[in-house]
């Protein structure tokens, strides 16, 4: 008898094992994690929206990454329009309270993705769309915006570095011990540089420059996360294939008219599972 519940006990345990998803078991553990960005981060228009002010779901990449990581204490405060400059002060006047408010000196994992809105994003897509109802097989943006053989965008895109790298140093100040990972952007156009005007409205020539500028911003934010001591996550690779022109289920970021709860031109649900795929992959799970 002691023999056959041995050998049953031996075979639940195996099952059991085999069961478990190896993921979980990987995963560190953080007793506090705290969330800071964009609406990229915040999942503007995704089910359920929690904080309306700031467009926040909590389907987000954060909420989905707390909870597998299932830390003692989840703090969100990522907010659709936050700038760099919104770490520090109110946004929306006293709406919502600086970003870096969230922090304290024992807070162990941080989680930020910002920058896009420091050059702006929608004024470059507002424009982008706009220049393309009248050259649609032209590049009537990168036209725009290269101007005395220099690139504005570009400039802008660069000049977004410092910035990021004043709010990871921040972000150090307040929680010395913290791992501090920063979020990139996911590909927004077809990587082969293919336009879907008018599905989504960017001009044929403008698809590979839009395409670039987004591949420049994601580098900037890795030169700042390598030079403060922070990691990195590329959402773009993984996300190459599932743009704005990819049809309804494939895509992960919906165009300028959404065909999925999102905002135009953000993450739709997928997208933010796939953000927190990469963030947990990151940090080792």
């Amino acid at each position: 008898m002691r023999r056959v519940l041995a050998v049953v006990l031996s075979a639940l345990t195996v099952v059991l094992l085999v069961a478990a998803p190896a993921a979980t078991a990987a995963q560190p553990a953080y007793s506090s994690y705290v969330s800071l960005g964009d609406s990229y981060t915040s999942g503007s228009l995704i089910p359920n929206q929690v904080h309306l002010a700031c467009t926040r779901s909590d389907r987000n990449y954060p909420s989905l990454v707390a909870q597998a990581l299932a830390p003692v204490e989840f703090t969100d405060v990522s907010c659709g329009g936050a700038t760099t400059e919104d770490m520090t002060r109110p946004q929306w006047g006293i709406a919502n309270r600086p970003q870096f408010d969230a922090l304290r000196q024992d807070t162990e994992l941080v989680s930020v993705g910002v920058g896009g809105n420091d050059i702006p994003f929608v004024e470059v897509v507002t424009t982008c769309a706009g220049l393309s109802a009248t050259a649609p097989k032209g590049a009537p943006c990168k036209a725009y915006y290269n101007t005395r053989g220099a690139d504005r965008l570009v400039e802008k895109v660069r000049a977004v570095g410092p910035q990021v790298g004043a709010v990871l140093q921040g972000i150090r100040d307040r929680s010395p011990a913290a791992h501090v990972v920063l979020v990139g952007y996911p590909s927004l156009l077809p990587e082969s540089g293919a336009s879907c005007w008018p599905l989504v409205s960017i001009a044929a020539g403008d698809a590979p420059y839009l395409r670039d500028i987004t591949k420049l911003l994601n580098e900037v934010l890795a030169e700042q996360a390598a030079a403060y001591d922070a990691t990195f996550v590329d959402t773009y690779t993984s996300s190459i294939g599932h743009d704005m022109c990819a049809p309804a289920g494939v895509r992960w970021v919906e165009g300028i008219l959404p065909g999925s709860p999102a905002a135009p031109v953000h993450p739709n649900a997928l997208g933010a599972e796939n953000q927190a795929r990469q963030v947990l992959a990151a940090l080792g799970g």
